[in-house]
């Protein structure tokens, strides 16, 4: 375990690749640990040039819980963000990303390359907008504006991602992430089940936490539209998404590229809400040259 202080918490955090090289910094998304990362996508990277950290978010897999905020009322909590009612909530993605420059401090980074997925691209975005001198280059994966008017999920995709397992024995475990994997992930390229068992297995035993994936929705609901905020971003930033992603429609990443100045946003066919292995060296590509292109 690596743990290092930073923004009144403990974050869990993994490095890897010459200090020496430029950083950057991989913001997972919704109750996601840091593993969700694939270890392919982090190689590439360093093999491409790059000090590349990737840590858990609070209330997520080895960083600080917060149990003592207690649970809140997700249904209550979008119906008075709807109304125009600024909900109550333990955290917000404002906090979060004060998390990564914590991170970025302790650790003695002035500026890094902020790569972030799902919700990770909203906190990589509100990174990029709140600490803009931080910042070396955005690149949001995945992820969208908050705007209301963009196309929702896929109801299988909500269910899936929103429902408990139904005991916390390892067969019932591995069920929901496979049926979670296959709900989001990528049609075109479908994980083997033999691979996601072992990523279930070891995820589950790094940390079992679903307590913490309500709070960080509710950050998300309280959020809101970002699209304003994004007007404030000036950090080249690349928009990459998939075209077959039914939890975040593709509509959500061009609507993120339009509202920050210069971006420009890849597309990748039959690639869902996942990070597939057969697609790693394309995106490991298409984010390094983009890093390097901001430098």
């Amino acid at each position: 375990m690596t743990q290092i202080a930073a923004n009144n918490i403990t974050i869990e955090y993994e490095a890897y690749g010459d200090k020496a090289n430029p950083p950057m910094l991989l913001v997972m998304g919704l109750g996601a640990q840091l593993t969700y990362w694939p270890m392919e996508l982090v190689d590439a990277l360093v093999e491409r040039g790059f000090h590349v950290i990737r840590y858990d978010n609070r209330d997520i897999g080895l960083s600080t819980k917060f149990d003592q905020a207690g649970n809140p009322s997700i249904p209550w909590t979008m119906i008075k963000a709807r109304m125009g009612i600024k909900p109550k909530v333990p955290y917000r993605l404002s906090d979060m990303a004060a998390d990564a420059v914590g991170l970025l401090d302790a650790l003695g980074i002035d500026r890094a390359h902020v790569v972030g997925a799902s919700m990770g691209g909203m906190i990589s975005q509100l990174i990029a907008a709140e600490y803009p001198n931080r910042v070396l280059s955005l690149t949001s994966i995945m992820s969208t504006t908050g705007h209301r008017k963009l196309p929702q999920a896929d109801n299988e995709a909500i269910q899936a991602l929103t429902t408990r397992p139904k005991s916390t024995d390892m067969e019932a475990i591995r069920a929901h992430g496979v049926r979670i994997a296959r709900a989001i992930g990528s049609p075109q390229y479908p994980a083997p089940v033999e691979r996601l068992h072992q990523h279930i297995d070891s995820n589950f035993q790094r940390s079992f936490y679903p307590e913490g994936m309500a709070r960080q929705m509710a950050a998300i609901i309280a959020d809101g539209d970002r699209r304003q905020r994004l007007a404030h971003v000036k950090a080249p930033t690349l928009v990459v998404h998939g075209e077959a992603d039914p939890l975040v429609k593709v509509e959500g990443g061009h609507d993120t590229a339009a509202h920050i100045e210069g971006a420009t946003i890849t597309t990748f066919p039959g690639m869902g809400h996942d990070l597939p292995v057969e697609l790693v060296d394309q995106m490991a590509d298409v984010i390094a040259r983009h890093a390097v292109s901001a430098c």
